[in-house]
């Protein structure tokens, strides 16, 4: 087996030769622990045929790993000055392309045509804490056949993603990670775990992709604006915040009669309802403003 890139000493090791400095602007901090690294590792469920995409791959401790274990590993970097470190660590690999892009700004599936990739693909990020949303809907709301993701986000965050009604994580997060996959903390992983260490405590999260949406709405968007509309001041009864969500258009009453129809309080709270209860309660509503049109 070959040296470990992401152990402490061989990560000190790179950093020196190199002169690397961490950017704070891209959220920096590589993995150098090999337990954490196993177990994301085993969550990803790789087998010798999978294709990998991994965002963010630092001085490639992850990359490697993925490289010994995939079919076929695609590594997105948006820091230039990593792409020869990684060219060099990551030389005896040659199932691995290095592409230097701003993730959020790649076009993936092109990518994946390039590459003749047919399977649904393993995507695997240790992700900068302040872009986690936007890159995880990105990847569900593409279509890119998804196998799972396992991802190292804030523990909070994670928290938020996995969490159910009733509970004081769950959230707009919640219902849209929801929508798409089962979400499962494999790992709790602390600051000691990174170098430089963050601020905050980091989790791996495993979402695997529903193979179809466990719920079934009139419109997708609508629901979804209900839904943000319900958290948008979560100590509001739901009535009160889909009354008065911009752009949404529902009055008081007919938000009313909807709760009734459902055989739900008055006084209801949008933390309380399920996946499916949104579902439903976004069905009505919606039914009831095209008929108004």
């Amino acid at each position: 087996m070959k040296e470990r890139i992401a152990s402490p000493a061989k990560t000190i090791e790179i950093l020196q030769k190199t002169g690397f400095r961490f950017a704070k602007k891209y959220g920096q901090n590589f993995l150098i622990d090999l337990h954490v690294l196993d177990k994301i590792l085993k969550a990803a469920e790789i087998g010798p045929d999978s294709v990998c995409v991994e965002i963010g791959p630092g001085i490639g401790g992850l990359t490697q790993v993925l490289a010994e274990n995939a079919a076929h590993v695609i590594a997105v970097e948006i820091d230039g000055r990593l792409i020869p470190i990684l060219q060099e660590n990551l030389a005896d690999y040659p199932n691995i392309r290095l592409i230097q892009a701003d993730f959020l700004k790649l076009d993936l599936k092109k990518t994946l045509e390039e590459d003749n990739v047919t399977v649904p693909i393993h995507v695997i990020a240790n992700l900068p804490y302040y872009i986690t949303t936007p890159i995880i809907m990105d990847l569900f709301e593409s279509g890119i056949p998804l196998a799972n993701m396992t991802v190292m986000v804030q523990e909070e965050v994670a928290q938020r993603m996995q969490a159910g009604p009733g509970t004081k994580d769950y959230g707009a997060l919640s219902l849209a990670v929801q929508y798409y996959a089962e979400a499962e903390i494999v790992a709790y992983v602390p600051q000691n775990c990174f170098m430089p260490r963050p601020g905050v405590r980091s989790a791996v999260i495993r979402l695997r992709a529903y193979p179809e949406k466990p719920v079934q709405a009139k419109n997708e968007k609508f629901m979804f604006a209900v839904i943000r509309a319900a958290f948008g001041q979560r100590r509001k009864q739901l009535i009160n915040s889909l009354s008065g969500a911009e752009g949404l258009n529902i009055p008081k009453e007919k938000a009313q009669e909807a709760l009734q129809k459902m055989d739900l309080s008055p006084q209801i709270r949008g933390e309380a309802l399920t996946l499916k209860q949104f579902a439903d309660l976004a069905d009505l509503l919606y039914t009831e403003q095209q008929h108004d049109a």
